[in-house]
């Protein structure tokens, strides 16, 4: 009798066993569904972005496959409770969700830079008092006199001071002058209280009134949307190009201001990159931020500095640099300064090469030595290098130079397997202050094209030279201002490599 009770507790035993076991292999294998399912989750968002070629996304999509059929595997033949399988199985599902959720952002972060969402531009509309004022905001200025001028910005102004009646719980005096050097000067000598103006004057009004900004409190800032978009002809001539086998211009600009990039300022970096991306060959030209230049479409017959198109727009900016050197520039990147601090930091630093030794200034957010040669530079770094003028003998000359090196040193890292790879997170970390016409097709196409191709580039750098000069400006009439003269026989030997890199010729880095 004994014996059958033992017989029948150990059939129970593993009758209970068995029905344990069959419900951790069921657990299994819903989990390694689960697995599987991500798996092709995961693989879409990849196929999504666009940016990994065909071959890469299904080697990678076989390996994960097979390894979930393996999992599933051991979970059907397993005659326990396989749990490091089933953790396995887990984790290799968390992995997959924040990949997804990573992928998914990163999308949406290319989209973002990219000119399929081009928005308005903005213009940065500041209220200044002196520095020594006890105003802090504006409601501290409703009995002030308010300096204003309509000759640029006029209906920016107009928004910008009803902002500053509602703030000041009243319609504020103000006083009208004809042009911004005016209205600079009366705040100043005390004639008025508080001015209105565009943040993109604050550099020009610094060369009329030395340390104009340091002798000015700003009390506000509005961002007023322009009434002028980028030029659609911009775009259209944009979306014609076929990036993976035609050769093309794009216009690098960076602005000089930290905060959102899509605001008009003046462009400080002008840079045009050729690229033939059939014979891997980059040309970067530089042109001198006060060269003496007509803007087309607004200046006329008259001219003023490069560096004051970008008050006008970017397509303003573009415009000019094509009558220069006699090309078509379907397209623009433009970068603020935080953009660049970011993604040199995103890609562990750049190493620079300097034609001189050299401390920088400070001017530029940073002191540092600069050694002849090459430079590890941290985002900073890079800035304070590019940046610096007033401690170069050749001043603005060699700050274009110092400006392409650092840009030569960050196409050169970015163009290898292990930086393209990061491509999508380094984008999504500067998303917010790096703004291009290029569309989403057109940035997959040259990143996919690259990865699949491989090989370096033949990056080559080109300056135009000038003579420094003192002239007046179609942004600062009345008041005559640093320019350069063009060097004609440096804008003509830049034209004539830009055409070697269309008709496929290769550069020599000489």
């Amino acid at each position: 009798m004994e014996n059958r009770n033992h017989d029948n507790t150990t059939k129970s035993v593993k009758k209970r066993k068995k029905r344990i076991n069959r419900a951790f292999r069921t657990v299994g294998k819903f989990l390694v569904l689960i697995q599987l399912l991500l798996t092709l989750v995961f693989l879409a968002f990849i196929w999504r972005l666009g940016m990994i070629p065909v071959k890469y996304v299904a080697g990678l999509g076989a390996i994960l496959l097979v390894f979930a059929a393996l999992l599933f595997t051991l979970q059907a033949i397993s005659r326990g409770k396989a749990i490091i399988s089933k953790l396995v199985s887990v984790i290799m599902s968390a992995v997959l969700i924040f990949g997804s959720v990573y992928l998914y952002r990163t999308h949406d972060a290319v989209m973002d830079i990219s000119g399929d969402t081009l928005g308005t531009q903005v213009n940065s509309m500041l209220v200044a008092v002196r520095s020594d004022d006890p105003a802090e905001k504006v409601s501290d200025t409703s009995d002030y006199i308010y300096g204003v001028q309509h000759a640029e910005d006029g209906s920016d102004v107009d928004k910008a001071m009803e902002k500053v009646n509602e703030e000041a719980g009243t319609e504020v005096m103000t006083a009208e002058y004809g042009t911004l050097n005016e209205q600079a000067g009366a705040l100043l000598d005390g004639s008025v209280q508080a001015i209105v103006y565009n943040e993109g004057y604050g550099g020009i009004l610094d060369e009329v009134y030395e340390n104009f900004q340091s002798q000015i409190k700003i009390i506000a800032q509005y961002s007023i949307e322009s009434d002028d978009d980028i030029d659609a002809a911009i775009q259209g001539k944009a979306a014609e190009v076929n990036v993976e086998d035609e050769s093309f211009n794009i216009y690098i600009s960076g602005i000089d201001v930290y905060g959102p990039v899509s605001t008009k300022s003046r462009s400080d970096v002008n840079i045009i990159a050729t690229v033939n991306p059939k014979t891997k060959q980059i040309l970067l030209s530089n042109t001198p931020r006060d060269y003496y230049v007509t803007i087309p479409g607004v200046s006329g017959d008259s001219k003023d500095k490069l560096t004051h198109a970008g008050i006008y727009g970017v397509d303003k900016s573009m415009a000019t640099l094509e009558n220069l050197y006699d090309i078509d520039i379907p397209f623009y990147a433009r970068v603020n300064f935080t953009s660049l601090i970011t993604l040199v930091d995103a890609m562990g630093g750049v190493d620079v090469n300097s034609e001189y030794a050299f401390t920088t200034s400070g001017a530029g957010g940073a002191v540092i030595s600069v050694q002849k040669g090459l430079n590890h530079f941290n985002g900073k770094q890079a800035l304070a290098f590019s940046r610096e003028r007033y401690n170069l003998a050749g001043g603005d000359n060699q700050r274009g130079k110092n400006q392409m090196a650092v840009i030569q040193a960050m196409i050169q890292k970015m163009m290898t397997p292990e930086m393209l790879l990061k491509a999508p997170d380094l984008i999504s970390q500067v998303s917010d202050s790096v703004e291009t016409n290029m569309s989403m097709d057109q940035i997959q196409e040259l990143i996919q094209g690259q990865l699949n191709s491989g090989g370096s580039w033949n990056v080559k750098s080109m300056a135009a030279e000038g003579t420094g000069d003192s002239q007046y400006c179609y942004s600062m009439p009345g008041t005559a201002l640093y320019v350069m003269q063009p060097d004609q026989a440096s804008v003509d030997a830049i034209k004539s490599e830009m055409q070697a890199v269309e008709n496929g010729e290769i550069l020599t880095t000489e």
